[in-house]
């Protein structure tokens, strides 16, 4: 049976197809009206199939009703706008940044696209992508979505038998690597990978006597040699709701799922991401560092860049080592993304420099933190005021009657030019005007204390099943302890709750929900409702404003032996709030009569490995010597039970018990333990993130010590 599906947009027909359905739901490719950007007509919105396609959530009016825009048509359609604009630039051995204008960006993309044809690539198959962000990483992702393969990044830390799991599933042809670390990874478990045909290596010296190793020099070549004819047939026939790119989840139960997202899915949240942040234009500057294998990094630094010509810049590999802050300062972002635990280390860094400052610079600094505190709090109560009312937000108005009249306006100025100015240059954000934090939890302590030296920092919510952001807000629209505030076009309800904004676990809708797991029937039914709904796990509410809250994590929640839900990252983060110098802390309490808390002191990384030393980090150094104890190294405090250091723990423990809620969410008994949680030692992610079932069994023998009485 033949069927038609037309997409309207504002009263216009923009697409319209025909297909003969088949029984997996993938239409017949050969009948559907040509077309830039295509649409074959689907009679599920969930598919596993590596050539299925879905429905699109496409609304009959409003952000949701955007045109549908593939990957190539995106990168076409900002081509034609900003042909000479920036697109990337990197730096080289000599110092100097290499640019590539939006035009060349397109011709490397071509040439790698059919070097990758040429070398074997098959129609949905992936080409894996294993190295630090750079122009050779976005290249040969949007050179794989060309050519008709999956994007599928991999995260730098796996190990090799991580990534012979993502090569495999993902039926891997091509593997793109950085250096020879990333590289003998693979040839390590390459001959138990029937699909995998070539590896392509970006950083000199690549040691082209290895059978099917090619450097990016000589992919180049092959490129360029070959016509246009294969590549333009496949773009011809490519549709915006097929898989284009493949997300794995970090696994930190079972095996990481491959997350199959649609040209859709990426576009159209990188469209609703610009709608929301509003005022970008071609030629800002954004610094790439966070990790390309993580959904947030693909759809802010390669497709919303791409969407409004925004200008990349890559950071060096050892950016998250302490390099970040140098490359900032040369730069001068105007949009900044980072996690947590980058914010974090430059609230760590402000407090340090401040604590070493003479009385006068102290109190300055103080007075200004004030005013800021002030002048940021009134600006918001009033916007959120206003919205209550229906009013509209105009903001000069608004700084008017908030401002002047609680005298706070002329002190905020003072304290902008006399401190805030200097902090935001130390930093390297002199020139920016939007500060996200994504991928975990942001302590509302550590927002409200950037709220006071004028960096308002907005939370995005997101999931690698949703392509990337599900909220965000835009100052002044938050609230210090929200997730941010869902995106237009977006759909959030709650399971499980008879109030339809919540609480209950978070479910979403929308253009940017996965279309399924890869090959993963079960896992996807369980993901996704016949009505497609996202169930993501998390527990949450929303506000009159549309701000989203998550109270806990569904699969993270603590149920005590006496019955009660405990969610661990509030308590966590107010013990944290009261005792700085902890690096981690991790509550315990399922199916326990009581909770306790193992926590970890912050040392010193080793710059190389990324790994925790056993030495103090210098201002918990400083505090552990203003308690009185001589020690400096975590072994020390570990191995003796430093008393002092114990009972500082336990006074800051019974601080933050008094904001319990009931006797059942304290914290009875803690431990500190033999080191500080990293990467390269596995406790955190990719995006630093805390891995708890790791943790659990790595120390499980003190966690069972606290309750063998």
């Amino acid at each position: 049976m033949e069927n038609t599906t037309v997409i309207v947009e504002n009263g216009e027909e923009i697409v319209k197809v025909h297909a003969m359905q088949t029984p997996n739901g993938v239409g017949n490719r050969n009948t559907y009206i040509n077309g830039p950007d295509q649409v074959i007509p689907a009679s599920s919105y969930v598919t596993t199939f590596p050539e299925g396609v879905v429905k699109l959530r496409i609304a009959p009016r409003g952000i949701a009703s955007e045109r549908p825009l593939s990957v190539p048509g995106l990168l076409n359609q900002t081509v034609a706008r900003y042909p000479d604009g920036i697109a990337l630039a990197s730096k080289k051995e000599d110092g100097k940044w290499h640019k590539l204008t939006y035009t060349q960006y397109r011709e490397k993309v071509r040439i790698i696209a059919k070097a990758f044809l040429k070398l074997g690539l098959e129609r949905y198959h992936s080409v894996c992508i294993l190295g630090f962000n750079s122009e050779q990483w976005f290249v040969a992702d949007l050179a794989a979505i060309h050519a008709g393969g999956f994007a599928a990044g991999i995260y730098t830390t796996n190990s090799a038998e991580a990534c012979f799991h993502c090569l495999l599933s993902s039926r891997a042809n091509i593997c793109v690597v950085q250096d020879k670390k990333q590289l003998d990874k693979i040839l390590s478990v390459r001959n138990r990978l029937p699909s995998l045909k070539a590896i392509v290596q970006w950083e000199a010296p690549v040691d082209t006597s290895i059978p099917g190793l090619y450097s990016w020099e000589q992919i180049l070549e092959i490129g360029q040699k070959e016509n246009d004819t294969q590549l333009d047939s496949i773009l011809k026939e490519m549709a915006v709701n097929e898989c284009c790119t493949l997300v794995y989840t970090s696994g930190t139960v079972g095996a990481p799922k491959a997350v199959m997202l649609s040209h859709d899915n990426l576009t159209w949240d990188a469209f609703s991401i610009g709608q929301r942040v509003a005022d970008l234009q071609v030629g800002e500057r954004l610094v790439s560092f966070l990790p390309l294998s993580h959904v947030a990094a693909q759809v802010v630094d390669i497709y919303t860049t791409l969407m409004h010509g925004v200008t990349v810049f890559f950071a060096q590999p050892d950016a998250l080592k302490g390099s970040l802050v140098e490359t900032l300062k040369e730069i001068r972002p105007t949009r900044f993304l980072a996690v947590p635990r980058v914010w974090e280390k430059m609230h760590e860094k402000i407090v340090a420099v401040g604590a070493s400052s003479g009385f006068f610079t102290r109190y300055i600094a103080n007075w200004a933190k004030d005013k800021g505190l002030k002048h940021h709090l009134a600006r918001i109560d009033g916007c959120l005021t206003a919205d209550m009312r229906g009013l509209p937000i105009d903001f000069s108005t608004l700084e008017m009657l908030q401002y002047w009249q609680q005298g706070t306006s002329f002190g905020y100025k003072m304290a902008k030019s006399l401190v805030f100015n200097k902090v935001h240059y130390t930093l390297g954000l002199d020139k920016c005007t939007t500060f996200v934090t994504s991928a975990a939890p942001l302590s509302p302590d550590i927002k409200k204390f950037f709220l006071s030296l004028d960096i308002p920092i907005m939370e995005a919510f997101g999931m690698s099943e949703l392509a990337g952001a599900h909220t965000l807000s835009i100052y002044p629209r938050f609230k210090l302890d929200s997730s941010g505030e869902v995106l237009g076009g977006a759909e959030t309800k709650f399971g499980g709750s008879p109030s339809p904004n919540g609480p209950g676990e978070i479910m979403m809708n929308g253009r940017h929900v996965l279309m399924g797991y890869l090959n993963e029937v079960e896992k996807t039914n369980d993901a996704l409702d016949s009505d497609g709904w996202l169930h993501s796990g998390d527990i949450g509410r929303l506000d009159s404003h549309n701000l989203l809250y998550i109270t806990g994590r569904i699969k993270e929640l603590l149920i005590t032996a006496g019955g009660e839900n405990v969610a661990p990252v509030p308590i966590e983060q107010l013990v944290q709030a009261e005792l700085p110098h902890l690096g981690y802390a991790v509550l315990i309490g399922d199916k326990r009569k009581f909770l306790s808390m193992i926590v970890t002191l912050k040392a010193k990384i080793n710059t190389e490995t990324g790994a925790a030393l056993d030495e103090l980090e210098s201002e918990t150094k400083r505090w552990v010597a203003s308690l009185g104890s001589k020690a400096t190294t975590i072994s020390e405090i570990y191995n003796s039970k430093d008393p002092v250091v114990q009972k500082a723990i336990e006074d800051g423990i019974k601080r933050a018990n008094k904001h319990a809620i009931s006797n059942a969410q304290k914290i009875q008994k803690v431990a500190i333990l033999p080191a500080d949680f990293s990467l390269a030692s596995g406790e955190l992610g990719p995006t630093l993130k805390i891995k708890r079932n790791v943790v659990y069994e790595k120390y499980k023998d003190i966690i069972e010590g606290f309750y063998k009485e």
